[in-house]
This record gives structure tokens, sequence and C-alpha cells, in this order.
């Protein structure tokens, strides 16, 4: 295995420099092919003489053949090389520049030490500070495992090579003249790109791998293996929406497919898809077609828009779009919905109300923050419980907290990989609503790197104690509108109204706190999202970085009413 501490010494230029040599050396073989033409045997040489000449030639030309062929794909492995070496030392920078300024070095042989532990840190954020740097300890870590990972590919597969030719392996391919020898040689050998971290990776071990290739191979992934990098966390979202619009047009066109076969079964099948269940396969089909349909038209929107995730291989499809660029805006948002939300009913509304939540708070920090800019994420990621009756009775029933905490496990990683995917963090902000309160409930009891939190309608946030919440005290924060029974049952921890540290902030009607507009109230349980509401305004002073502006709101909780959802309410 390649030591860290050698890799981080790796250049590029003394491969450049042995490739230049070798290109120099093929040219010169190259520019003997008309004295080898020149070499055949004159028609009128007949006789034993002329045939032992005639063997010698051929033997001398086959070995120069070869000889071009190997020189060509020993310089075609050190171009490749060289190039590989470029990438890795991108990855390498990266590490060692976000060890030093979090005050972290990187040994020799690859280990992470705490340098300098921030001093003096106030009481109050001791925690805070505590899991940012775990949260960074471990993303060097795994950058570091897949640095050397993509390091000891590279080296074996340019000593692969270089064996090849020096043992006189690289043939030429049956050329019959020195250029064709030397295009066999440069097509015979190529160095592999490494492949993704197996499974779905940690988003440090995504962002390592993926930093560590280099430009020509990004590309080339984004081309070949969309597949490899449209959900993966950690990795930049251009890159995921690049790659998970391809698939889109892809997935669109096997499904459609399927969907025709499938009809075309049930039309020759007299009794349907009774013995089969054809037809309910193709429900599921024509279901995810749908909402595909839904993410094309959405994509189609005013503003800029990325297509962040993409699966269809769940039950139900799931996908993720945001409005603005997750990798350079300076606040982030992302919102889980609740029941009933999938993609096809779902997505179009939500992105809607992502847009307003992105504009109203890039208002608000043009009107008393920095002028930063903002991208607000719709995360349809999860198996949200649908409101029909199945349902209720399945795995992912309303009834119990299974689908929330499975969607935690997914947007668990999505919240780590924004900051991972990026040169600088953002400020992070999750939203929460109804069922889709717990599901952030459950994730942020991770170590995501979420800076605030915004419940809003929650049946419960999957816990009873604020601590358990890894976001800094102070900023996690909860709405609940006049009549909406759902913030009050308590189904999953205690009412959100009651934790003690939880903020709140209003929902009724009330007058901004600048220019004295009416920013309308809200009642019942949908209505949160609403343009120019009150609720709004609170989300997007939270989502922009100043919760100071928040219009503080009562505790509106009136107890925990039962320790079950009302079925259909939320």
């Amino acid at each position: 295995m390649v030591a860290f501490g050698d890799v981080r010494r790796w250049r590029p230029e003394p491969l450049d420099e042995a490739e230049q040599q070798l290109k120099s050396r093929c040219e010169r073989l190259l520019a003997l092919a008309d004295e080898f033409a020149d070499m055949a045997i004159p028609e009128s040489w007949t006789g034993p003489a002329a045939d032992a000449a005639g063997a010698r030639r051929t033997r001398l030309t086959d070995r120069m053949e070869r000889l071009v062929a190997g020189t060509s794909a020993a310089r075609t492995a050190l171009m490749n090389a060289a190039d590989a070496v470029i990438g890795l030392r991108h990855a390498v920078t990266e590490a060692v520049e976000l060890a030093s300024a979090n005050g972290f070095a990187l040994a020799e042989d690859g280990t992470v030490r705490d340098a300098a532990p921030p001093r003096a840190v106030p009481a109050g954020q001791v925690d805070e500070v505590q899991r940012e740097r775990q949260r960074l300890r471990a993303e060097l870590v795994d950058r570091v495992e897949q640095i050397i990972r993509r390091a000891d590919d590279i080296d074996s597969d340019l000593a692969t090579v270089l064996d090849r030719v020096a043992n006189g392996d690289v043939g030429d391919g049956g050329a019959t003249t020195l250029s064709a020898a030397a295009e066999a040689g440069a097509t015979q050998v190529s160095l592999s790109i490494t492949e993704p971290p197996a499974g779905k990776g940690t988003p440090g071990d995504n962002a390592g791998w993926w930093d560590s290739l280099s430009k020509t191979e990004q590309r080339w992934v984004i081309r070949q293996h969309p597949e490899w990098i449209g959900n993966r966390d950690g990795v930049p979202f251009a890159a995921r929406d690049e790659a998970n619009r391809a698939r889109l047009v892809t997935e669109k066109a096997r499904l459609q497919e399927e969907a025709r076969r499938l009809r075309a079964d049930l039309d020759d099948n007299v009794f349907g898809g009774l013995f089969t269940n054809a037809d309910a396969r193709l429900d599921q089909v024509e279901e995810k077609l749908e909402a595909i349909r839904a993410i094309e038209r959405t994509l189609t929107r005013p503003g800029e828009r990325q297509l962040v995730l993409f699966d269809t291989t769940p039950e139900r499809a799931e996908a993720a779009i945001a409005t603005g660029n997750v990798d350079t805006a300076d606040h982030v948002a992302v919102f889980t919905p609740g029941l009933t939300s999938n993609v096809p009913d779902s997505m179009a509304k939500y992105d809607s109300a992502m847009d307003q939540l992105q504009h109203r708070a890039t208002d608000e920090l043009k009107r008393y923050g920095d002028g930063g800019s903002v991208a607000t994420v719709t995360w349809i990621g999860y198996q949200a419980p649908q409101n029909t009756l199945g349902s209720y009775l399945g795995d992912d029933s309303v009834l119990f907290d299974d689908a929330a905490r499975a969607g935690a496990e997914k947007l668990t990683p999505f919240l780590q990989g924004i900051d991972t995917a990026r040169d600088a963090d953002a400020h992070l902000t999750a939203l929460g609503h109804s069922y889709g309160s717990t599901t952030t409930g459950f994730a942020l009891q991770q170590n995501t790197g979420v800076d605030d939190a915004v419940f809003f309608g929650s049946p419960g946030i999957g816990t009873g104690r604020i601590e358990d919440l890894a976001v800094p005290d102070g900023h996690a924060t909860y709405i609940e509108a006049k009549n909406d029974v759902v913030g009050d049952l308590g189904a999953f921890g205690i009412d959100p109204s009651h934790l003690d540290g939880m903020r709140h902030a209003e929902s009724g009607e009330a007058r901004h706190p600048e220019d004295g507009r009416v920013l309308a109230g809200v009642t019942g349980h949908s209505a949160y999202l609403d343009d120019g509401s009150t609720s709004q305004y609170n989300m997007s002073v939270i989502v922009g970085g100043m919760p100071d502006r928040v219009v503080q709101g009562e505790n509106r909780g009136i107890g925990d009413i039962g320790s079950w959802p009302i079925p259909g309410t939320y």
C-alpha cells in the first residue's frame, strides 16, 4: 500500500518528462517507416538468398512494429498517469487545506491529529464546537482513505502496463505499418478509473473519491456512469444534477418499454393480472413515469433548478430538486414534507413554496442581512406514509415512526453531504413539516452539520429532549398554527410546544418588523408555507441566518391529547 506521505510528494512533472521522451523516440521510429518500405525485395530477385533476405526483413519489421506498439503503450500510460496524479494532488490539497484551516494535521501515515484545538470556547458553544470537530475529523479520515485507495490504483495500473511493455507483452494488433502499430499499442492499455466507494459510502468517502479524479476522469464518469454519482452524497451537486438529468432520460425510456411489455402481456392473458400481478406492476411503473413527468415539468420552471436526487428503485420514486445552486449558495435550506407527499402529486407545489421561500429569504438578506445567496431543496427522498387504507396497515404506516426512521437514514447523509461537497460550509437549515418533522428530528439526532432547524405542524420530533438534537443551542424553532390538531398529538415524542429550550415563532397575523406591512396569519395544518404569511417570513429569516429577526410566537400547545395520530390529518 502506498503511504500517504509519499502521495503528498507525488508530482505529474516526472511522468510528463518521461512521456515526452518516449514521444520523441516514438516519432523517430515512425520516421523510419519510409526506409522500411524501401527495404522491399526487388521483384527480379529470386532464389534462396532472396527468400532469406525477405524472412529477415519480415522478422525485423515485426520487431519494429512491436517495439513501436510497446513504446506507444508506455507513453499513453505515462500520459494517463500524469493526468490521474493531477486529480490526486487536488484531493490531497483539499484534505490538507481542510485540516489546516480547522486545526488538524495529517501525519505521514495518514492519521488525523488534533493539532490546534480551539481555546476559550464560550460555555454555550462547547457541544457545538465538539460536534463540528468530530464531523471534520471523520471527514478527513474518509478523505485520506480514498486518496490512498486511488493512489494504490494508479501505482498498480502503471506498474502493470510498464511490466507488460518490459516483457514484450504488448502486441501490434496485426498491424502492417508502424503508424498502425503505434495506434494498436495506445489502445491496448489504459489506467482504470477507481470506482466509487462500496455501497453508498459516507459523504467523506464520496467527496474524497470524487476529488481524487482528474477533470477528464470526472467527465468520463458523468457520461459513462451517471448512476455512480447521481445520488452519492458528498459529490458536488452540479455533477449530480447533470448525471441525474441523463439518468432521467434513460430511466424514462426503460420504464416506457416495461410499461409497453406489461400492457402486451395483460392484453394476451385472458385472466389479466390475476395470477401474475402484472396489473399491479403496471400501475407502479405508470406512477413512476408520472413522477418523471412531474420532475421534467419542475426542471423547466423559470430560475435555476438542480435535480440532486433521483431514484426509481423504491416502491415509489424519490427525488429532490433544488432552487438555486447548492454548491455555491451562502444559505441552504432542505425541506422534508410529511403524510401523502410523493413526487407525482407533491413536487410541483412544494417546489413552488421553496421557490417563494428562497426569494423571501433573499429579500430579507438584502434588507438587513449580508446580501448572501440562498438555495432551497424540496427533499422527497423517503417513502412518506400515504393517505390510503393500506398505508395505515403497512410498514410505512403513519401510525408508527418506522417510515420516519427509515427516511432519516437517507436524510442524514444528504444533509451531511452538503457541507462535505463544498469548499466552504453553507449556513444550513433543516425544515420539517408534519410527519416530515419527525423524519427531520430523527436525522438531526445525528451529527449532520445543520445550523438551524425549523419544525412546523409537528406530531413529535422523535424525542422528548431538545438536547438530543445535534444543532446549536437556541437554534431549534417550532411553529404551530391555531387549530392545528396535529401539532398537539405528541405521537412521536412529546408535543414540541413543551420541549424545554425550543424557540417559538409566530404563525398568526403580525407586522413586518422593518417595513410594517401586514404578514398574514395561518390556521390549520397545511398553510405554513403560504407566501406572505408570518410563518413563511419567520422561516425566511432563519434560513437567511437572521434568527434575531424572528417574530416571536406563543406556545400554542394544548397538551398531549393522545399517543396516536388521527388518520388522514398529517
